[in-house]
């Protein structure tokens, strides 16, 4: 048994399957990558990661980009973004909906309010200002990461508010036409 496995904490080479890691390493890339490059990042042997990769790239789940001599691949970002508010309405109703939508514009509000700006970017320019502790400097780089995780956020929850009415009527279709065939 690892040290690791005996102080209860397991590595994710011990937790999860070869197929897993590269899904989990695929799903998160930021920029095209190449096999060589993904089964690196999700130590798994190079066959396997060429056999998962090919089946996402099947799947529609990841894109081939070819760049020159090498193949690159990167998720499909438009299927991802559809996915994410299909989620959203799936598990929120409206009103949940609303109310997350409510409580992140009250927090950019606040933070608009407390450094008198009205960006994140403004915020992130107040680092030039060489008389910032850092203490305030950590403060500030923490409230730009949240900032910007709730606007990311309130971009999906708006989609899924918008599309909600034309999810619920195609699910009670499908629920209808299954209902019609199972009678």
């Amino acid at each position: 048994m690892s040290e690791s496995s005996r102080d209860g904490v397991q590595s994710w080479s011990e937790s999860m399957s070869a197929r897993d890691r590269i899904r989990a390493v695929a799903e998160t890339l930021r920029e095209p990558q190449s096999v060589n490059w993904i089964s690196e990042q999700a130590d798994a042997a190079w066959s396997t990661t060429n056999e998962e990769i090919q089946t996402l790239v099947k799947q529609g789940q990841l894109r081939r980009i070819e760049a020159g001599e090498t193949t690159r691949y990167q998720p499909d970002y438009t299927r991802l973004l559809f996915e994410e508010i299909r989620t959203l309405i799936a598990e929120n109703t409206r009103e949940e909906l609303r109310n997350e939508l409510a409580a992140i514009t009250e927090e950019i509000e606040e933070w608009q309010e407390t450094y008198d700006i009205e960006t994140w970017e403004e915020l992130e320019q107040s680092f030039a200002d060489g008389d910032l502790a850092s203490d305030e400097l950590r403060e500030r780089r923490d409230v730009i990461t949240f900032w910007r995780e709730n606007e990311e956020d309130r971009r999906l929850i708006k989609h899924a508010l918008e599309l909600y009415s034309d999810v619920e009527a195609t699910r009670e279709q499908t629920t209808d036409v299954a209902d019609r065939a199972a009678s």
